[in-house]
């Protein structure tokens, strides 16, 4: 007797294909997700980058006309660009260092110590993040104004600080909420001091969420243009230099400028990544 078996008719090989076409995208929705958002998120930056190496016809660097390192290679070319870029990384800097420490210490406070008003501390921690920057900025404005205080660099820093607090104490909480408290039990049982056991024990595991707080203070204290506007007086930073520069022409100098910021963000995060990597392997 022949042998019997089943052939593949063309309508079940049409069916099983877009099964097929729908498991493969299953298995790689998450993947296609992502890097379609760091597309749309890099595409910016991208234009940025394109653009710094534009040569325009006239004012505007909107369209591109031809290819130059001009820019480049004089990135100081326009006036008070680079005084305005230096002061805004001057008070980034100290920012960062002010919302640090003081964003450090509360939240240890507010992570290991029992107190009074701790519920509505944590409330007024929450509220400079959930609050619209006008509504901050003019307070800080008109706080400035009640006390006399002359608009300026202090003035912008206080309030850079101020904002720049809230994103400390949540990165640096979030981090000591999550730490074992038995290694610093097994470090006091070896005899360590409170003094050896913060440097030795508990800060070094609190050292990557004061560091996630410090780098998100620099870039939010840096890019800052509302809060800045409203308390700088007669200051120039980096961002208002930009907006006071796209209303009468934007140079190409300030692509070359984010661009320059835009690749050594990009280069901190790599060697993080790769110190990271490198640190679980030993």
């Amino acid at each position: 007797m022949a042998a019997t078996g089943t052939t593949a008719t063309p309508s079940t090989t049409a069916a099983r294909t877009p099964n097929k076409g729908l498991r493969w995208l299953r298995r790689n929705i998450i993947t296609i997700a992502g890097l379609a958002t760091l597309a749309y998120l890099v595409l910016p930056n991208v234009i940025v980058m394109v653009f710094s190496f534009n040569k325009p016809n006239g004012r505007f660097n909107y369209q591109w006309q031809r290819f130059s390192t001009d820019a480049w290679t004089d990135p100081c070319g326009v006036a008070d660009l680079c005084g305005s870029l230096g002061l805004s990384l001057q008070i980034a800097v100290w920012a960062t260092v002010g919302a640090t420490v003081l964003g450090t210490m509360i939240a240890f406070a507010l992570a290991r110590y029992r107190f009074r008003a701790r519920a509505g501390v944590n409330t007024l921690i929450f509220l400079p993040m959930a609050m619209p920057e006008v509504v901050m900025a003019a307070s800080l404005a008109t706080l400035f104004l009640n006390m006399g205080i002359q608009f300026g660099f202090w003035t912008i820093l206080i309030a850079h600080i101020m904002f720049c607090l809230s994103f400390v104490v949540t990165a640096v909480k979030a981090r000591v909420m999550s730490m074992d408290p038995r290694l610093e039990q097994a470090a006091q049982d070896l005899y360590a001091s409170p003094v050896q056991t913060f440097l030795r024990v508990t800060l070094p595991i609190a050292a990557p969420g004061i560091a996630s707080g410090a780098l998100l203070s620099f870039a939010l204290s840096f890019d800052d243009f509302i809060i800045t506007n409203f308390n700088a007086g007669s200051t120039v930073t980096f961002p208002m230099f930009v907006w006071g520069s796209a209303q009468r022409g934007t140079p190409v100098q300030i692509n070359v400028i984010g661009t320059a910021m835009f690749l050594v963000a990009v280069l901190c995060v790599v060697v993080g990544q790769l110190a990271g990597k490198r640190r679980k392997r030993s």
